[in-house]
């Protein structure tokens, strides 16, 4: 294209991959794009009038999120969350935020830190008539904030790593299964905990809100 730098150009084929990486993240998060759906890549280029390198940057994205999994031949499908991989993801996320709570404990500013959750929580506070996508971004945001604090940006970034498995395994259960883990009551728990400042108290609630949170979440 005359006149148009390499950076300008390497800037519009990046905001068409984050573009396509929003779409089909929503797609799959909403149940739009069903698990165990089959990607035909000729297909999703088309509906979104993006070439097939691009689409194919944000598909190798959104396996790494774990929205996607490989078949025979590499060929991608929406992941499908059994109970097993439910409560594995669960598992994982106890272990680093409790780690994340417990660093919050020994941080000698905790009294912000609490008021920063607090803020979250009020957010999730006046989310509660909203769309489900919107509680579920509500419910994550409080929990990212958590690690978010700590300053330890290892543990954020493993923490954000699960967040493609954790908005599936909310959003595949269902309304009623979801709404169950979002009570702001829940929250405030581990806020009070925090507070404490005692590292085995905020252990032994945050490990308490995970579990019951898989269990809700893969309730026959």
């Amino acid at each position: 294209m005359a006149g148009v730098t390499a950076p300008l150009l390497g800037l519009e084929k990046q905001s068409l991959r984050e573009q396509a990486l929003s779409a089909l993240r929503t797609a799959i998060t909403s149940g739009e794009l069903a698990p165990g759906r089959h990607l035909v890549e000729t297909e999703l280029s088309d509906m979104l009038q993006i070439s097939r390198g691009t689409l194919r940057e944000a598909l190798r994205q959104l396996a790494q999120e774990g929205l996607l999994s490989a078949g025979p031949r590499g060929r991608l499908s929406v992941r499908h969350l059994d109970e097993k991989e439910i409560r594995d993801i669960f598992a994982v996320r106890a272990a680093l935020e409790s780690l994340a709570a417990r660093t919050l404990c020994e941080l000698p500013d905790r009294a912000q830190v609490i008021a920063a959750l607090h803020r979250k929580l009020e957010d999730m506070e006046a989310a509660q008539d909203a769309p489900l996508a919107e509680r579920v971004e509500a419910d994550m945001e409080f929990h990212r904030a958590l690690c978010l604090l700590t300053g330890n940006e290892t543990l954020l970034h493993s923490w954000t790593s699960l967040e493609g498995s954790i908005r599936m395994s909310i959003m595949f259960a269902g309304l009623e299964k979801g709404v169950k883990n979002m009570s702001v009551d829940r929250h405030r728990d581990i806020i009070a905990a925090i507070e404490t400042g005692d590292a085995a108290v905020v252990r032994k609630t945050i490990l308490e809100h995970m579990d019951t949170a898989a269990d809700n979440l893969v309730a026959q």
